[in-house]
């Protein structure tokens, strides 16, 4: 009996080592920058295998499946594994939870895992780590054209990604953007991304021109721009081949930063600085020029002052003419025709005004004075137009009784020859209508506020309701937002940035007006398990978030107008499927 009962038990023990699904990690310990590689391993084919949400991590690369099964004298063993990359999104202890299969009905888990992350690593702790192959073969670079300039004086900013020969690069993720406090600041726009050739730090390189801007500093002294810090998915060759002889490539992920630049702004001399100075920095030509000069009564003039040149043609003002008394002037139209290249703004402003005589006679317009400062010569110069001069044939003259009209508004009393011809003497005549106190509309009028008092209660009390929800109302200002953006979005459809900046925003609101959450509580895992625990198809979970993570990579990706326009309608299509859902 007890030889039976022995034999039945190691027949039960081989049935439960049957099936064996476990978690294998990489490591247990690992640094801020460095990545994380986890396998769930079974040795059946189950399915419907379920993922740990990987709080605290994000996901780099995968999952990859991989499948492998072998014969070895008459047995059979299998072996069937899903694969992951992950990278810690913070320090601490985080815990990746169970995965979950099914097999024969039964359903089986694997253990949770406890990994520790410490602050960021210098290198990376082990040999095989792709970080240590992409660390010296991938950089981030912001060149500056000058970083000692005047105020005003435009500098170029150009973010440069280099990588080696020895790696590819499949997407990136820009995770902080560039920030130019005190500077006036304009982006060059890239129409396409393309990989050039170029030596860095002695070596040759390939390199993609990732953004372009052109800064103009408004202040002295030292001013700092905040780096361009990214997030890049790279392939790296490892020391295995495959049957063919060919190198194996696994998917990498490295962080890279342009770091801050400090730019020390000289101010402009105040030696020779002119009075009516008013920031004009550059290569300029000054013009004041009339449309005519002889006018007969009631014709006007356009008196046109411009400036053409090489500067920061936006960031000062023309001056202002100085008329006589009897000239009426009316405000200035501004334009602005100003190209913005690398090399600096160039163009032409102008301010023209229109001005109306009011009496017959000769006019003198003094001459006006612009004053810039030349970075060629590193001093002031000062450009004057010649005296203009007005002559009016005909028209009302003007004597020292006549009140003289001024420049300043449109409709004041020019000409005081329009009422000579008023009648002085006045006629009244009594009227019969009935008196007003004691009428049906005095009663009425009288009454018609006590009528109104309640009126006026009830809609004090239903406004300070209204307003007391906090919660409702910033439910139906997101709501506003979404569609705003959506609007907006369809409008730049034939721009790529504005359109993927705009399809962002709006999915952004739509979600902070049906989950009641801010933008920091907008993290992946928090938003899939909100919009599922609201009943959420589970792939248009995904399909949103997919979306809003393709929205800052397609910003900068080369896309086809044909992809933004798919975009935008698989956005609309995943709202009004979340609309119905949640």
């Amino acid at each position: 009996m007890k030889r039976y009962l022995i034999l039945f038990l190691l027949c039960f023990q081989g049935l439960l080592a049957q099936v064996q699904f476990e978690a294998r990690v990489s490591k247990t310990t690992l640094g801020l920058n460095e990545r994380l590689r986890i396998d769930f391993v079974m040795n059946i084919d189950g399915d419907n295998f379920v993922q740990p949400n990987f709080e605290g991590f994000r996901i780099i690369a995968g999952p990859s499946q991989q499948v492998s099964q072998s014969w070895i004298n008459g047995k059979t063993s299998f072996e069937k594994s899903y694969s992951y990359f992950l990278l810690p999104t913070q320090k601490g202890t985080l815990t990746i939870r169970q995965a979950v299969i099914e097999y024969n009905g039964q359903i089986y888990k694997t253990q949770p895992i406890k990994i520790n992350v410490t602050a960021a690593t210098e290198q990376p702790r082990e040999a095989n780590d792709s970080q240590i192959s992409a660390d010296d073969n991938l950089y981030l670079v912001a060149d500056i054209t000058n970083t000692n300039p005047y105020i005003n004086q435009p500098i170029t900013v150009v973010y440069k990604l280099y990588f080696s020969y020895n790696i590819g690069i499949s997407k990136w993720e820009e995770l902080s953007k560039p920030k130019y406090n005190d500077f006036w600041s304009q982006n060059i726009d890239i129409k396409e991304l393309v990989a050039e050739e170029g030596m860095f730090k002695g070596e040759k390189y390939r390199y993609v021109v990732l953004k372009k801007v052109i800064l103009y500093p408004q202040k002295s002294g030292k001013l700092t721009i905040e780096p361009l810090s990214m997030d890049i998915n790279v392939q790296l060759p490892t020391n295995r081949r495959d049957m063919f002889g060919r190198v194996i490539v696994t998917d990498g992920n490295k962080r890279v930063s342009a770091g801050a630049k400090t730019i020390n702004v000289k101010a402009l001399p105040e030696a020779g600085k002119p009075i009516d100075f008013t920031g004009a920095v550059g290569k300029f030509d000054f013009k004041a020029i009339p449309s005519k000069t002889t006018l007969k009564n009631g014709e006007s003039l356009d008196l046109v002052l411009s400036v053409t040149g090489t500067g920061n043609l936006k960031l000062f003002t023309l001056p202002k003419p100085e008329v006589p008394n009897a000239l009426e002037m009316y405000d200035a139209v501004h334009d602005e025709k100003v190209n913005t290249p690398l090399s600096g703004m160039n163009g032409k402003i102008s301010d023209s005004y229109t001005i109306v005589p009011q009496y017959k006679g000769d006019y003198v317009i003094k001459p006006l004075h612009f004053s810039y400062f030349d970075l060629g010569t590193g001093t002031y110069k000062t450009i004057s137009s010649k005296e203009i001069k007005i002559s009016v044939l005909d028209g009302p003259s003007q004597s020292a009784e006549t009140p003289v009209a001024t420049n300043v508004g449109k409709n004041n009393i020019s000409n005081v020859e329009h009422f000579k011809y008023i009648d002085l003497k006045t006629e009244l005549v009594a009227s019969n209508e009935p008196a007003f106190f004691g009428s049906k509309k005095f009663y009425a009028l009288l009454l018609l506020p006590f009528l109104l008092l309640p009126v006026i209660v009830l809609f004090k009390k239903k406004k300070e309701a209204i307003d007391s929800d906090v919660f409702g109302n910033r439910i139906k200002m997101n709501n506003r937002l979404a569609k705003k953006y959506l609007s907006e979005a369809k409008k730049q459809i034939n721009n790529k940035e504005p359109f993927y900046v705009a399809l962002e925003r709006a999915m952004h609101n739509f979600l902070k007006a049906k989950l009641h959450i801010e933008t920091s509580e907008m993290s992946k895992d928090n938003i899939r398990e909100l919009l599922l625990s609201r009943k959420a198809n589970p792939q248009v979970v995904n399909d949103f978030i997919a979306l809003t993570e393709n929205c800052e990579i397609a910003r900068y990706a080369p896309s086809s107008s044909a992809t933004i326009q798919h975009d935008f309608d698989k956005a609309v299509a995943i709202i009004s499927e979340l609309e119905k859902q949640i």
